[in-house]
């Protein structure tokens, strides 16, 4: 009796009025009043092709929805709207904020991949140039001239390198001698005290070596005075020289590069990807060849200037550096003294180079 129930209830078909509420079921009025409040902002179920399931029916108990009269469920387009519109308040304005920082960032990124990328291919063309040089393929621009007055400058320097060089070790050896001297001075003012007998062999010698222990540190002022000013030459005008050079040489290989890269596509197809092509590399070419021409025209006017204070310092110490040598090793003390005076030398007081005690803690 209840399996025929239970069958029978299974297989009762449910009807369906217009507004999809069931015929025989009135007290769930409330629950699809409640349904529909919920569901107000959902979508249209009526413009779908959904299939909703449930016992019974002509269909093996599938409804379809075109069955359904009148809207259950009800459209809302204010939903979307207050959905797409910003928050008002602090929110919006973070919100902003994080948007501008995001771009800023974003900015930033694409910026330094495109200095990478230029990197790398400038690079690339540097080194096919540089390859191409080396093993006889590739073509070079050259300034006789220039490169003539490059070669002199190098040789120049390695020269003024090995004179600074031979007078650092004169000054180390004279140095050491002058000290020797003091030293047996010293000596000998004390054993004139101590030795009657002999006071005035002693006190003659003591005199001599003081002397020339005197006229030795006015030969190291004038000494020390050529070495400082050769290593300024050298080490800063030269190399600061040098420095453009380097600069120049670089910029030579890179409008090399571009120039080779250049002549290779205009002796391809002109078919229009090339044609474009052809453009951006003759608007790089032109880039590299005018940083190429700045530059050499620095080289050409620091070479001029160079040259010219090249020639006014070394003819001012090389005649320093004579007439102290001369005079010291004459024994003409009043000549050294007015060659430092000439060339404005000013000696050390005696023991300033060193340290203090306090330097020594």
């Amino acid at each position: 009796m209840a399996d025929s129930i239970m069958s029978k209830a299974a297989t009762m078909e449910i009807p369906i009025n217009s507004n999809g509420d069931t015929g025989t079921l009135p007290e769930d009025d409330s629950l699809e009043q409640d349904l529909q409040q919920v569901m107000v902002s959902g979508p249209n179920l009526n413009e779908t092709s959904i299939v909703s399931g449930g016992y019974g029916g002509p269909a093996g108990g599938i409804i379809p929805t075109s069955s359904i009269k009148g809207p259950a469920i009800r459209f809302n387009p204010e939903y979307l709207d207050r959905r797409r519109a910003p928050a008002p308040g602090p929110a919006s304005s973070n919100h902003n904020s994080s948007n501008s920082a995001e771009e800023v960032s974003r900015g930033v990124a694409v910026e330094k991949l495109d200095s990478v990328k230029k990197w790398g291919i400038n690079t690339y063309k540097c080194t096919k140039q540089m390859f191409s040089e080396r093993f006889g393929r590739g073509s070079r621009t050259v300034d006789l001239e220039l490169e003539a007055q490059i070669d002199v400058l190098r040789d120049t320097k390695n020269k003024y390198e090995n004179i600074l060089r031979l007078a650092t070790a004169l000054t180390n050896h004279f140095q050491s001698m002058v000290q020797t001297q003091q030293a047996l001075g010293d000596t000998f003012t004390d054993l004139s005290q101590k030795s009657p007998e002999l006071q005035d062999e002693f006190g003659y010698n003591a005199e001599t070596q003081k002397l020339l222990c005197k006229n030795g540190e006015a030969l190291l002022g004038a000494i020390n005075f050529f070495v400082s000013s050769v290593n300024t030459l050298v080490n800063k005008t030269m190399e600061d020289t040098l420095m453009t050079i380097k600069h120049y040489e670089n910029a030579r290989l890179e409008f090399d590069a571009y120039r080779s890269d250049l002549e290779e596509l205009s002796l391809g197809p002109r078919d229009a990807a090339t044609m474009v092509r052809i453009e951006m590399a003759q608007h790089e070419y032109q880039i590299h060849r005018d940083k190429y021409e700045r530059l050499r025209s620095d080289v050409t006017i620091k070479l001029k200037f160079l040259e010219e204070n090249k020639v006014k310092v070394m003819h001012k110490q090389l005649l320093l550096f004579h007439n102290a040598i001369s005079a010291y090793f004459a024994g003409n003390q009043q000549q050294l003294e007015q060659t430092l005076i000439q060339f404005n030398v000013k000696l050390k007081p005696p023991g300033s180079d060193k340290p203090s005690w306090l330097e020594e803690q």
